[in-house]
């Protein structure tokens, strides 16, 4: 039975990462997203799939610097590293790299296939980031989306800045496996497209670990969205772009929500997160098997479902399941047990399932959690309470955090398909194999 679940498990959460939804653009240059492909009826025979495979897909190019260099409405200026200046060829070429599949150990697993565009830049089908091999991670993918004002990088803080954290999920084992540096860089030198790249964005610099680093940090730091209806109701002054609910929410999340004292909104602008890190009781529910365990549907064949509790699936290579002690692990600090870093909730509604596992599958359940108060602790944030909002005052709530989804989301979106994703066959020059490696010489 273990045997079985496990060949399932791999099997369900690959799926997506392979055969991603269907993205079309219309004559207004809309891209339609969302969170893959429909599922309902597929052991029928009538049953359509919208999937398109990733060769297939059809985007559309775009100036993504003006999204660094112009100020957008509800947004601060973007920093720019000293050591790191932007251009056009830095980010092209690190958007090149975010979706290239060659970056990963067996040539299968990029960036962007854990940070799907058409997915708010996360996965929206897996609570939890799924490696090369269908190997598991513990922690749910962030998005990306205005990751060039955090502070602080992953759930738990662990890196300062775009241009170090790069590397390490392409050196993790449980994501892209790379062996080494020197390794990663050695396959891309021995790609002749990237020598080109490399040295058309950094002259004279070449392909090195810095420049890696730099080129894909360039373009994470270029996927800036703002200019929401909430930002151009409140920042911009437009009475009539939210109706009266969304303003009634937004009334909520500053009041009696309590929300703005973590989600932080300024006078000026609102990154809707404090770059700070607080214990919800997530994570020390999880530790404590106190989250309630259901049971998944699974589809053995056409027609054939079993349920299958929740802890029989977890218990499927279960060394991997460890604990998630958040900063503590990092800092081995007892007080910083189940500390993790504050989420942004611009795109929210785009970005599921939420918290920095993945538990909850909508923003339902996240706002039915923090009205409960969360999980009580001795280290639970004191800024965590009962809220008794009513079913109204959610309501309003929802469609208020729905409201922050950024305009150029489909530009964004239309960009990022257009980019190769390193499905080179082993007869085409550019494929860099073991043999190229010098192993075999």
């Amino acid at each position: 039975m273990s045997e079985l679940l496990c060949k399932l498990k791999i099997l369900v959460f690959l799926l997506p990462l392979f055969f991603l939804s269907s993205v079309s653009l219309g004559e207004d240059n809309t891209v339609y997203s969302g969170p893959g492909d429909n599922k309902d009826g597929y052991d029928t025979n009538k049953y359509i799939t919208n999937s398109l495979s990733l060769e297939e897909r059809k985007g559309k190019k775009s100036n993504l610097i003006q999204y660094v260099t112009l100020k957008q409405l509800g947004l601060p200026a973007v920093e720019i590293p000293d050591n790191n200046p932007i251009s056009r060829e830095k980010i092209e070429l690190g958007k090149k790299l975010f979706f290239d599949r060659r970056l990963s150990l067996n040539n299968t697993v990029s960036c962007g296939m854990c940070h799907v565009p058409e997915q708010g830049f996360t996965n929206n089908e897996i609570k939890t980031a799924v490696g090369i091999e269908g190997r598991s991670n513990l922690r749910n993918t962030p998005t990306i989306l205005n990751i060039a004002f955090s502070k602080f990088l992953f759930h738990d803080a662990r890196e300062f800045s775009l241009e170090n954290q790069v590397w390490q999920p392409v050196l993790a084992h449980s994501e892209m496996a790379m062996p080494s540096f020197g390794f990663t860089i050695k396959k891309l030198q021995l790609i002749p497209g990237y020598k080109k790249l490399f040295n058309k964005a950094f002259p004279n610099e070449g392909i090195n670990m810095e420049t890696f680093g730099k080129a894909i940090a360039s373009y994470e730091r270029s996927l800036v969205s703002g200019n929401s209806k909430f930002d151009k109701w409140y920042y911009g002054g437009d009475k009539n772009i939210v109706n009266e609910k969304v303003k009634k929410g937004f009334d909520v999340f500053m009041g009696k929500g309590n929300c703005s004292s973590c989600h932080a909104v300024g006078e000026k602008s609102a990154l809707f997160f404090d770059n700070k890190l607080h214990n919800t009781g997530i994570g020390y529910a999880e530790s404590m098997g106190l989250l309630k365990n259901k049971k998944t549907r699974v589809q053995l064949a056409p027609g054939e479902y079993v349920e299958v509790d929740n802890n029989i699936i977890k218990s499927v290579n279960q060394q991997k399941r460890k604990n998630d002690l958040g900063l503590y692990t990092i800092t081995e600090n007892p007080s910083h047990r189940w500390l993790f870093k504050t989420a942004g909730l611009r795109n929210i509604s785009l970005t599921a399932p939420y918290m920095h596992n993945g538990i909850f599958a909508t923003l339902d359940e996240v706002i039915d959690f923090y009205n409960e108060g969360g999980f009580q602790n001795e280290l639970l944030s004191p800024m965590i309470r009962k809220l008794n909002l009513s079913s109204l005052e959610k309501e309003n709530l929802k469609l208020f955090l729905e409201s922050l989804v950024g305009e150029n989301i489909n530009i964004l979106i239309a960009d990022a398909i257009s980019a190769p994703v390193g499905d080179l066959t082993k007869d085409d020059p550019n494929w860099a194999n073991d043999t190229d490696m010098g192993y075999n010489k």
